[in-house]
């Protein structure tokens, strides 16, 4: 655990240290749970948003895009569940005044059951090596059996208690589980209590005529109330989806792991709409593809699972998240639901509007059921900075600090570096950053002996360094270094565009 606090404590400091990310308002003491992207984390997070967005929409000929307002009408959020269910289980710890979320905490203490079953095999599968059966170990060795039964029996309860909107029972839950506070170790709690999330603001010239509105909370229902606009003026054909991306805001009284859990936030979703029945199979199709489009970035397949809801929320009928292992665990990395026909059903009886979809194969008309891809673009960004960020050890003993981010996705691809600052070599570095800079971000960097400037573009995570010598004058080629492997090779001028394009481009990455 302190391993782990150490990581995110590294990353915390790096991101800001290269430009990545800033405490808001910093000169003012900041706020709390809300950050400034730097130059380099405004570029990871356009390149997030692009590599999500070309995926979704570009290559799927029935995705289209959308980008809504981010002001409703205040009906919106009654219709669709926010105004009266849209809360958060909260309760205090009475001796360190600190505030959770009753069922994060409960959740975190079935992780930890979790971690210790893991533990458990491991230490088996490195005792009996190769003739090592994982499936049978698990169902036969008490330790394990023990561990899972708590863990499944916790989720459960909660789930249960939650559904019931039990909150009694929940703090019940708290105190059996023996859960202490994590910063104090006190198990002395308040009673649970619900806490609506939705920012509210007010629209109008004067306080007396001013309309109650509220901050969208989530960017699914600009998608809903568009649906007949997006289908008729588009002639989509069921099955068909709706992306967009965008910020959306949240009165988290918990908010912390840096970016993880913030008030202002950036969603990437999309609404797949499909004939009642159907939701199922395309449920399990998105499952499976949102999880191939994550694994395309090669941040490693054991850091993904599936984490099936054990409590659903009041439209859907199955929910599964996407959980990444950040610096502090496996947490929710993105959402996969099915909502049913509840989003479209609740607003078409809030406004008086129908919004059906005539089918002309089934020669009728239906409210279509919606499977749901919900991805927090800050989430992913952290799990992208995070994994990437490395300590290695070299062979000469020394070691470097590298951010090793998807070549696709980082906000420099290239560093031109002129070996000295005369001899013309200056001149030729700016006229390769001329020739790339159309189709590629690259920086020029003078400053310091090559291997420095080496070092630095590492740890900001530039994947090349382009570097221009006496003899470029002479044979038309530079010194093209890769970042994760730290391998050099000559490569004439005329030859980097192909290069960098078999390295950076969309489709090598996607294909």
């Amino acid at each position: 655990m302190a391993k782990q606090e150490d990581q995110f404590k590294k990353v915390i400091s790096h991101a800001k240290e290269y430009g990545y990310i800033f405490p808001s308002s910093e000169i003012y003491d900041g706020l709390s749970a809300v950050y400034d992207y730097g130059q380099n984390g405004a570029e990871l997070k356009k390149n997030i948003r692009e590599y999500w967005w070309k995926s979704m929409v570009q290559m799927n000929q029935n995705i289209v895009g959308l980008d809504s307002a981010i002001f409703m009408h205040p009906t919106t959020w009654k219709a669709s569940g926010h105004v009266d269910a849209f809360s958060d289980p909260l309760i205090d710890n009475k001796d360190s005044k600190k505030r959770y979320r009753a069922d994060v905490l409960v959740e975190d203490y079935a992780e930890k059951l979790n971690i210790k079953a893991e533990k458990e095999i491991a230490k088996a599968e490195k005792r009996f090596g190769d003739s090592f059966d994982r499936e049978q170990y698990e169902a036969t060795n008490p330790r394990v059996i023990g561990y899972r039964e708590k863990q499944k029996s916790a989720t459960a309860r909660l789930a249960k208690y939650l559904d019931a909107d039990d909150l009694t029972a929940v703090k019940a839950l708290i105190e059996e589980l023996e859960i202490a506070c994590p910063e104090s170790g006190s198990k002395n709690w308040t009673d649970v209590r619900q806490f609506n999330l939705m920012f509210g603001t007010k629209l109008g010239a004067s306080a007396e005529t001013a309309t109650d509105l509220f901050l969208r909370p989530e960017t699914a229902q600009g998608i809903f109330v568009n649906f007949l606009n997006v289908q008729k003026t588009g002639r989509m054909k069921i099955p068909f989806g709706i992306a967009q991306t965008g910020k959306a805001f949240r009165n988290e009284i918990v908010a912390r792991q840096f970016i993880f859990r913030m008030r202002e936030f950036e969603q990437m979703e999309m609404q797949f709409f499909v004939r009642p029945g159907e939701e199922m199979k395309w449920y399990e199709h998105w499952k499976e593809t949102r999880l191939m489009w994550h694994k395309s970035l090669g941040l490693g397949d054991e850091n993904y699972r599936f984490h099936d809801h054990e409590k659903l929320a009041h439209y859907a009928n199955a929910a599964a998240d996407i959980e990444f292992n950040f610096p502090f665990g496996f947490k929710e990395l993105e959402g996969i639901h099915s909502r049913t026909d509840f989003d479209l059903k609740a607003h078409e009886e809030f406004s008086g509007k129908k919004l059906q979809f005539f089918d002309p194969e089934l020669n009728e008309s239906y409210v279509p059921y919606v499977v749901e891809t919900s991805i927090g673009l800050d989430r992913m960004f952290l799990a992208v900075f995070s994994t990437a960020l490395q300590e290695e050890e070299l062979d000469n003993g020394s070691s470097r600090t590298v951010l090793k981010l998807p070549a696709v996705l980082a906000p420099v691809k290239a560093a031109v570096l002129p070996l000295v600052k005369k001899d013309g070599l200056p001149e030729i570095a700016h006229q390769i950053i001329d020739n790339l800079k159309f189709d590629y971000n690259v920086i020029y960097d003078e400053k310091d002996a090559v291997g420095r400037r080496y070092r630095r573009q590492d740890a900001a995570g530039t994947p090349f360094c382009i570097t221009v010598d006496h003899d470029t004058k002479e044979d038309g080629k530079v010194t093209v270094r890769d970042r994760d492997s730290m391998e050099q090779e000559r490569v004439d001028i005329d030859e980097l565009q192909t290069l960098l394009d078999k390295k950076i481009n969309f489709k090598h990455w996607m294909s």
